[in-house]
């Protein structure tokens, strides 16, 4: 089964991505004759080319050089491959530097023509059109005429160091987009356009639910009442859930000893991500990048009969990872973060159906967050690995078997899986179609035989248990901006900070309100009245940003009724119900999930 990546590099958008941004190049070239070129791969959703110019680009150089490229679509050119000899290739492009340092890598056999490692030495060819050659293996469509000239677009323009070093020249980097027909092109602009709208660093800020201050540190959270409110929520259901399907909690310290992350391995193979030591009493502690040593320690603290078996520990536990300045993003990437965390223990003959236990939990919790369309992900053996060849091909066996029993898509990653295991990575799409990676159920091969963990088996003597990693939400920060954004802020009504708003017309009917409030609250929703002197309208349009799913205006005629009048937040006005009605609807709404 091929992956992804491999899907589509053999697909029709592929070629015309890849082709399109070879006519980009092309328009760059007769606009700035003197431009260097570097490299100008298709990927995920567009393509990009990387330059050296005698000036920064504008937005309206973008506007002319789409134009050109219209032009040149429309002109009918052929895409030609050629197949050149390193000295040839050296000819073609002797004022191209960037080039001439590809062509030498091409030459030594350890790099293709984008610069990326490769095990054999590749061919080295070129591709023309209209003028315009470059270093390219394709595929590219055979006639400009292939691509829309309505369904390309030029984006945006970055700056990229070559070769992604901050000691080599910065360059120019046009990122473009193409697709088959306009209207795929109009949809592509509509998510983008959406995910503006549902950044989740923008929503934290407007609904007041977390933020990131320079004082405090890069990376650092903190949760405000509401967003803590919406984690607490999180987290009870996360652990009534794990404590109904029999996982033990245990709780773990955020330092160690560096003979601990020695063991494990961290200070060799994860040193660089990890903090820095303090000094306690002349030892050098360690801020924990992982929880799974410390469960380990918990794992051994009695010795384990096979009845014993399958253990199962649960954690949110809270880790530090150093991540570069440049690459935090909001909750997406964080420095520091809890992972709710398990750790399985089990025989191999238990092995096969534990798998099946952890991934249909996997599926019934992302599946109750409203996420209803999952895509699963089979790593398997790559080719440097430790661990048995047989205890591979059994956990390799169990994890596709039981996909194929849970029914839900998978894609196979042949030889993608780390040096210590196989595993599973379940993705979600959100509301606009963007995939985000949650969960992972990870063989670990390494860590067992690192701190040497058995259990006594039926014959008296020890034996080996499978170890299996599970990040079932991945981290609650991130998760947490993830429920941001597929909801724009609109939680459903279990997760919403503050579920009903009372609101009051007049001073007159404030008393009503909080009566009615108390009720509420006791049949256990959260609620709060609005008795500011303020127009009904307002208080209607500030609970609807707040993002508040009901909202129960009282007036003269609800007072003598002894009624509400609800509205919802999408705009619904369902009308005059008595209080009791209205706890019915939401009670069912909150048990629904929506």
């Amino acid at each position: 089964m091929a992956d992804r990546k491999e899907q589509y590099e053999a697909s029709e958008l592929y070629r015309i991505r890849h082709s399109a941004a070879h006519i980009m190049a092309q328009a760059v070239l007769e606009k700035f004759p003197e431009g260097k070129v570097a490299i100008g791969p298709a990927i995920e959703d567009g393509f990009y080319y990387d330059f050296e110019l005698p000036r920064a680009l504008t937005p309206e150089d973008l506007e002319s050089l789409e134009k050109r490229m219209r032009g040149i679509i429309q002109s009918k050119v052929k895409f030609e491959r050629k197949v050149v000899s390193a000295d040839e290739a050296k000819e073609i492009f002797h004022d191209q530097p960037f080039k001439l340092e590809l062509i030498a890598g091409l030459e030594e056999g350890n790099l293709d023509e984008d610069g990326n490692p490769v095990s054999e030495k590749p061919e080295i060819s070129i591709y023309s059109q209209g003028g315009f050659v470059d270093l390219c293996r394709g595929p590219h469509v055979d006639i400009s005429t292939q691509i829309n000239p309505a369904a390309v677009k030029l984006m945006n323009v970055a700056g990229a160091y070559w070769r992604g070093d901050e000691k080599r020249p910065m360059l120019q980097r046009i990122y473009g987009t193409a697709w088959k027909t306009p209207d795929e092109l109009k949809n592509y602009l509509w998510r983008l356009e959406e995910a503006k709208k549902r950044d989740h660093r923008k929503i934290g800020h407007d609904l007041d639910l977390f933020s990131v201050v320079d004082e405090v540190g890069a990376g650092l959270i903190l949760w405000h009442p509401k967003g803590g409110k919406i984690r607490k929520i999180v987290e009870n259901f996360w652990s009534e859930e794990h404590e109904a399907n029999g996982y033990e909690f245990v709780y773990t310290p955020h330092i160690g000893k560096a003979q601990l992350w020695e063991t494990s391995g961290h200070l060799g193979f994860y040193k660089d991500n990890m903090y820095s030591p303090v000094d306690i009493e002349g030892q050098q502690y360690y801020l924990k990048p992982m929880n799974c040593p410390f469960h380990i320690h918990i794992y051994q603290n009695a010795i384990r009969s096979y009845r014993e078996l399958p253990i199962r520990y649960a954690e949110e536990g809270t880790v530090y990872r150093y991540e570069r300045s440049g690459v935090l993003h909001g909750l997406m990437r964080v420095r520091g973060f809890t992972q709710d965390d398990a750790h399985h223990f089990c025989r191999p003959d238990q092995m096969p159906a534990e798998i099946d236990f952890v991934l249909d939990f996997s599926l019934h919790i992302l599946r109750s967050f409203g996420f209803s369309e999952i895509q699963a992900y089979l790593s398997t053996k790559p080719e440097k690995s430790v661990g048995e060849p047989e205890r591979w091909l059994a956990a390799e066996a169990a994890l596709e078997e039981s996909l194929k029993r849970s029914g839900v898509a998978y894609e196979v990653d042949r030889g993608g899986g780390a040096f210590y295991g196989p595993k599973i990575d379940l993705k979600i799409k959100d509301a606009i179609g963007r995939e985000w990676q949650l969960s992972t159920i990870q063989f670990d091969f390494n860590l067992p035989d690192r701190f040497d963990l058995t259990y006594i088996g039926e014959d008296g003597q020890p034996h080996r248990p499978y170890m299996v990693h599970r990040a079932l939400l991945g981290s609650l920060e991130r998760f947490f901006g993830v429920l941001i954004e597929h909801y724009a802020g609109a939680f459903p009504v279990w997760l919403s900070p503050m579920q009903v708003a009372l609101i009051p017309i007049a001073d007159r009917h404030i008393d009503f309100a909080r009566a009615a409030a108390e009720q509420i609250r006791k049949a256990g929703l959260r609620v709060m009245v609005d008795d500011r002197s303020e127009r009904m309208n307002a208080k209607i349009r500030d609970a609807q940003n707040q993002k508040i799913p009901y909202m129960l205006v009282i007036g003269d005629k609800e007072v003598e009724t002894d009624q509400v009048a609800l509205r919802l937040r999408s705009g619904e006005n369902p009308g005059p119900m008595a209080v009791a009605a209205f706890l019915e609807r939401a009670k069912e709404d909150i048990r629904s999930k929506i």
